[in-house]
């Protein structure tokens, strides 16, 4: 814009249209080589003309570089030299954005200051103003549009720089597979951004095409084998100026998906394979089989089936989701000795169903082979627990059960030995080692001995395999009850009131059920005829009786003779002497004497019974004499070791803390050198006279000697407590008399007063001590010292 050609064009194209007298004349504008634009007036009325700019678009290119830039030249029909300003405004002068345009004031010639850039804005538009010096209008202002004119700057972008899509193989050509999309900056209405999309190189330019136009691909008509091919990376490209301008270049990624269209197929014909009997749960083998087919999807994993060999359904088969393997396990134990060999025919086919057009699998049965391996097998009893009875008392060696076990493995016979598990209840039974015969040990103990008469015990039979196997039985036994203790009668002695109505009588038996009771008691037959008219027996329940006299009885001892049997099969019977004494009773109920019951209990003792009495008497009074002679004994080696000539005692005194003394501190109680050597020391003389104590014991005696009562002078009444003094002292069996002793607190309040005499001076103010004065003359001196 600006040079003189474009300006002349303008000019000429303006006088063509009879626009001249807007522009001015055309010298004007070749003289400057640029539009000048000048107002001329207008009339207000008929007469006059209006003054206005009629000013055209000017149009300027983008991203020119010659700068500043000369657009256009206005100018007034009343311009005057120096007598008109002229000025713009609008976006690109005084708002954003500021500085692209400006204008020389006096001049009025307008330039392009920055670089334009289309795509940003596209047109400006500007109103121009004309001024006189004093800032009045000379004319309207009027709009001056710039507008920019677009270069193919811009190159075109695709939306994104990886496209990805998915297509079925096997289709048909011409499946859409996807739409790739790109965009140019440029001004849509040119070439600039006239997009043209095609498919660079050979990386599937073949399987598919792309149009030109729209940017949709689609399979070409090659058709699609995921086997083969299973992913194409296209390099696709974008040019504007229909492809003959700038170019950008993207990647579109095509799966293919895959089609069941490969059956799985066995890797061989025949799979050999080995399991260990008696074994559930565990792998037996694999059978392997190949699928072209996508891996981890369903047109590629198998399913398999065993359809014969197995009709006690012993074997499971499952696919690995990993390998696509099919493994074969027990899903019941097998017995070598029933069955050693399966010949399994197994079928395999994908989950997902086969297409029609798929081909027929050349391998779809394969045979598994199972060879059952032979272990050694635990032998075991055919009944458990196992089952037995024996009597009580049975003597050893009795037979009790027959414990005998199986061994499972027939190919080769094995030898089985039993054993007892150790117990310490079990000590009475044995098991044979070879047969496994329980038998009896010890004598069988009492029925009462086992909870409900039941015993357990468990017994091994282990069989001579490598490595030796062992099973283990209970054996359950009854002890059976024997009906081998008669009753017994308790007590066989008991007193009667002469007016009582009868006596009670029981029995009991060691016996349990159905050998004890129901007891039967009767008068023996040996019994004389007067005495069963004279007594009579009635039953009052199993294990009592009441005997009651027929008429009056004489009082004395009456000796009954009494036969008891129990109801065991045979029944055992016991006679025993009852012994009755008759007496007569007081209001209470009880008998006045007893010596009649106790000599005829003696005399209805038998011989026997008198022996055995007499002999526990005599052991019993050795008993005591030999514990008498032992505590005799015992303390004279306490006393020789006392007061003997030991020289190790673990102390030099004797503390008596059960006295009223001094405790530990007082350690003048006992010397023991006195007592090791009583010789050395002699008698206390006679004027050593040893008070009377009041602390002393009530047992102690008095000394020996004669006591020396004072006399009415004060000085002998002051050799009297001296003395008194001095033997208390020196006397070693008493603690000091002035020690105060707390036996016990009774608490506040207590009404007893301390017995001491170092706490009673502190009562001495209070006691009165004037009824001394009534004593006589030897209590004078007493008196003055203590009374008032």
């Amino acid at each position: 814009m600006g040079t003189f050609p474009f300006s002349f064009l303008i000019c000429y194209l303006l006088a063509a249209l009879g626009i001249q007298d807007i522009f001015g004349s055309e010298e004007a504008l070749l003289d400057t080589g640029v539009p000048i634009l000048h107002l001329k007036p207008r009339k207000d009325g008929p007469g006059r003309m209006k003054r206005a700019w009629v000013i055209p678009p000017i149009s300027v290119s983008e991203n020119h570089k010659r700068l500043p830039h000369l657009l256009v030249q206005i100018k007034s029909d009343k311009q005057q030299p120096g007598g008109v300003i002229y000025s713009i405004k609008g976006p690109g002068v005084d708002e954003d954005p500021k500085g692209i345009f400006s204008i020389e004031k006096l001049s009025g010639k307008v330039y392009l200051n920055t670089m334009l850039d289309r795509e940003k804005t596209d047109r400006f538009r500007l109103k121009a103003f004309a001024l006189d010096l004093g800032g009045v209008p000379l004319e309207d202002p009027t709009d001056l549009e710039i507008v920019v004119m677009d270069q193919n700057d811009n190159r075109p972008l695709f939306q994104q720089k990886v496209f990805t899509g998915n297509v079925m193989e096997g289709v048909a050509p011409g499946t859409f597979v996807m739409q790739v999309e790109a965009s140019d900056a440029d001004d849509p209405e040119t070439d600039n951004a006239a997009l043209k999309y095609s498919i660079l190189g050979l990386g599937g330019g073949d399987v598919f095409k792309i149009n030109e136009l729209s940017g949709e691909i689609q399979t070409a008509d090659v058709a699609l084998d995921r086997e083969i091919v299973g992913v194409y990376n296209l390099t696709l490209q974008v040019a504007d100026m229909s492809g003959e301008g700038l170019a950008t270049t993207a990647t579109a990624v095509i799966y293919v998906d895959d089609l069941n269209d490969n059956p799985p197929e066995f890797t061989e014909e025949e799979f050999s394979m080995e399991v260990a009997e008696n074994q559930q749960g565990v792998e037996v083998g694999r059978v392997l089989v190949q699928d072209k087919d996508l891996p981890g999807s369903p047109n590629w994993l198998a399913k398999f089936t065993i359809l014969e060999g197995d009709p006690e359904g012993a074997f499971a088969i499952h696919t690995d989701p990993i390998t696509n393997d099919g493994v074969i396990s027990l899903a019941k134990a097998l017995d070598f000795e029933e069955r050693n060999r399966f010949d399994l025919l197994i079928s395999v086919q994908n989950q997902s169903p086969l297409e029609v057009s798929a081909p027929k699998a050349a391998r779809a049965l394969a045979t598994a082979r199972v060879q059952v391996v032979d272990i050694n097998e635990a032998p075991f009893f055919r009944q458990n627990p196992w089952m037995g009875s024996v009597d009580e008392g049975m003597p050893p060696g009795t037979r009790v059960t027959f414990g005998q076990a199986s061994d499972p493995d027939t190919r080769q016979a094995q030898a089985l030995s039993y054993s007892q598990v150790l117990d310490q209840e079990d000590a009475w039974l044995e098991v044979d080692p070879e047969s496994g015969l329980v038998f009896t040990r010890l004598k069988v103990p009492p029925r009462s001995a086992f909870p409900g008469g039941w015993h357990t015990m468990r017994i091994l039979a282990s069989d001579n395999g490598s490595p030796p196997l062992t099973a283990t039985a209970t054996v359950s036994i009854q002890v059976m009850e024997v009906n081998d203790h008669p009753p017994l009668l308790l007590p066989v002695g008991q007193e009667m009131c002469d007016q009582d109505g009868g006596l009670v009588l029981g029995a009991t038996d060691q016996d349990l059920a159905p050998h004890a009771e129901p007891f039967h008691f009767r008068f023996s037959p040996g019994s004389t005829a007067q005495l069963a008219n004279n007594w009579t027996l009635s039953r009052l329940n199993g294990t009592h009786v009441l005997l009651r006299p027929q008429g009056a009885v004489s009082e004395g001892l009456h000796v009954i003779p009494l036969l008891l049997s129990d109801s065991g099969s045979p029944p055992q019977e016991r006679e025993q002497l009852l012994n009755v004494s008759v007496c007569a009773c007081d209001e209470w109920g009880t008998c006045r004497t007893r010596a009649a019951a106790v000599v005829g209990a003696v005399a209805g003792l038998s011989f026997g019974a008198l022996m055995v009495i007499l002999s526990c008497t005599i052991l019993l009074l050795g008993l005591v004499l030999l514990v008498a002679a032992l505590e005799r004994s015992r303390r004279w080696s306490f006393q020789k070791s006392l007061l003997g000539a030991s020289q190790e005692d673990l102390r030099d005194n004797i503390l008596n803390y059960n006295e009223q003394g001094g405790g530990e501190e007082d350690q003048d109680a006992y010397d023991l050198n006195q007592l090791r050597n009583p010789d050395l020391f002699p008698p206390l003389s006679p004027h050593c006279k040893p008070p009377r104590r009041r602390d002393a014991p009530c047992g102690y005696a008095l000394p020996p000697f004669p006591r020396r009562l004072p006399g009415c002078c004060p000085s002998d009444i002051e050799d009297f407590i001296n003395e008194g003094l001095e033997a208390a002292d020196t006397d070693p069996s008493v603690p000091p008399y002035d020690t105060a002793l707390i036996y016990d607190y009774e608490g506040d309040g207590s009404a007893g007063g301390s017995l001491s005499s170092i706490l009673s001076s502190l009562e001495d103010e209070d006691q009165d001590y004037d009824y001394l004065n009534e004593w006589g003359p030897r209590f004078r001196r007493l008196a003055e010292l203590y009374g008032q």
